[in-house]
């Protein structure tokens, strides 16, 4: 088969580019809203083309990506990097978003230890909790 005759899955793909570690976890991804194509969802049994634009939520993470090469097997991360490219704006977004959820985390007050038995008893008073 050439190249543009070679089918590969988008279950089979995500799991060979690395993006969840098991292909029934790319899958469920699949099936639960997790990745687009053009804005449309889509099945895990699509077939993945050269120059496809996905879009793949992960966590906190929104990745916009566009497909190079095709693999059915899942190989060295060096290799798999080579299967995709990020685009620049989701490159940037990503950065802009990690840096608000920084400094979201350096507002929060914390502590260096647990609560000892003083305060805790302070905790459950002021939360009314028993």
């Amino acid at each position: 088969m050439t190249d543009n005759e070679k089918r590969t899955r988008l279950d089979k793909w995500l799991w060979a580019a690395r993006f969840f570690k098991t292909r029934v976890t790319a899958s469920s991804a699949v099936a639960g809203g997790k990745v687009h194509l053009n804005g449309q969802r889509v099945k895990s049994s699509r077939a993945v083309k050269i120059n496809d634009c996905y879009a793949i939520s992960r966590g906190q993470d929104r990745l916009e990506i566009v497909v190079l090469e095709l693999s059915e097997q899942r190989k060295c991360a060096k290799i798999a990097q080579t299967l995709y490219a990020e685009t620049q704006a989701s490159v940037n977004r990503r950065a802009r978003e990690s840096e608000q959820r920084k400094l979201a985390a350096m507002q929060k007050p914390t502590s260096d230890q647990r609560p000892n038995k003083r305060e805790r008893g302070k905790i459950r008073q002021f939360s009314g909790k028993s």
